[in-house]
């Protein structure tokens, strides 16, 4: 592993770590089982490869995420996202980091969701509805291309999770009942961190403030520009909390995913898996990332599983539903919408 480094380092003093790889055409389960299971007892994240998404998809993909983002910015205003998190999410929009950070995140994004019409009555939930959608006069086929993407994601994420329902000594089909996956809050978000802004941790500067992510997991495609950083005092003590924070950088990899787990799975593990913070540094370069979060349905409630607790370990937290947990932390973290509707512009720095 590689050496670790103060909190305070600059955007290109941290070292780089290495992370367990999991290839899910692997037909030896209990490998991957057993390497899935170390790298949640360890850090939270690792990579996965042999997931049969091409690399022609995810390339297409990138390609038309930098089209959308670079649109003028009142076009993708046009698209701003909504109460349902549908749409487009301007820089600054975000503060996942509040103690630390002097303004919000230096990134711009777009969220796509599980599509439902207006008259579905799924429709009225909090996470689910119509997304919103370039005209195909300005991106041709983007819609087509985005839904496809969706699609193979929640495959690779269901996969997934069967290998975490075994290593948490669980049927393997555990995550994909109904209530669970079965009709999942699944979020596509593109990402676009600009490259005029330089990240600067002793100046509360940030691409992407430090943060857990909230649902069961997130699978994560990069460019080849580093920027993601993961914070060690996971592996030493458990703490969040801790200080000082040790944080390295998790190198991109080509073609495969770079996967971590979310709160809802420290809640229903009983904190046996814990999820990481993490953050994005950048050095002034422009980056672009295809972030994907899995979330069980909205009623699912989380609470302790059955195989991680004892006598001598009872449970840590509250049983609390999908659809409660991410709307207080969506809450938290995002400007509320009424600013964009008032005398002044939104902020935007690029």
């Amino acid at each position: 592993m590689a050496a670790r480094v103060p909190g305070k380092a600059t955007a290109t003093a941290a070292k780089t770590t290495a992370l367990n790889c999991i290839n899910l055409s692997n037909p030896d389960i209990q490998k991957s089982t057993s390497l899935l299971k170390q790298a949640c007892l360890d850090s939270g994240f690792f990579y996965v490869i042999g997931h049969d998404i091409s690399e022609d998809l995810i390339n297409e993909v990138f390609v038309q995420s930098r089209r959308f983002f670079e649109l003028p910015l009142h076009k993708k205003m046009e698209l701003l996202r909504n109460e349902k998190h549908r749409g487009y999410t301007p820089t600054l929009d975000e503060l996942l980091d509040p103690k630390n950070q002097v303004d919000g995140d230096y990134k711009e994004g777009y969220y796509i969701g599980v599509e439902a019409l207006e008259d579905d009555p799924q429709a009225e939930k909090p996470f689910y509805g119509p997304n919103q959608w370039p005209s195909e006069d300005i991106l041709p086929g983007w819609r087509t291309l985005m839904e496809q993407y969706h699609k193979e994601a929640l495959r690779v994420s269901r996969a997934i999770a069967k290998l975490i329902a075994l290593a948490l000594d669980l049927d393997a089909d555990f995550f994909d009942r109904p209530k669970m996956l079965d009709e999942p809050i699944a979020t596509l978000r593109l990402l676009h961190y600009d490259g005029g802004k330089i990240s600067d941790p002793t100046m509360g500067i940030y691409g992407c403030g430090a943060h857990s992510d909230y649902g069961l997991i997130t699978l994560l495609a990069t460019d080849d520009v580093t920027g993601l950083q993961v914070t060690w005092e996971i592996v030493i003590c458990k703490d969040k909390d801790a200080r000082p924070q040790i944080w390295e950088f998790v190198p991109p990899l080509k073609g495969g995913f770079i996967v971590n787990l979310g709160d809802m799975l420290e809640r229903w593990s009983n904190g046996v898996f814990r999820s990481t913070l993490h953050r994005v540094v950048v050095d002034g370069r422009e980056r672009y990332s295809i972030a994907y979060f899995v979330e069980p349905s909205h009623e699912c409630v989380v609470e302790c599983l059955p195989s991680c607790t004892s006598e001598m370990n009872p449970p840590k937290y509250p049983a609390i539903t999908c659809a409660q947990y991410l709307s207080q932390r969506y809450k938290d973290t995002h400007v509320d919408l009424s600013s964009y509707h008032g005398p002044q512009t939104p902020k935007k720095e690029q």
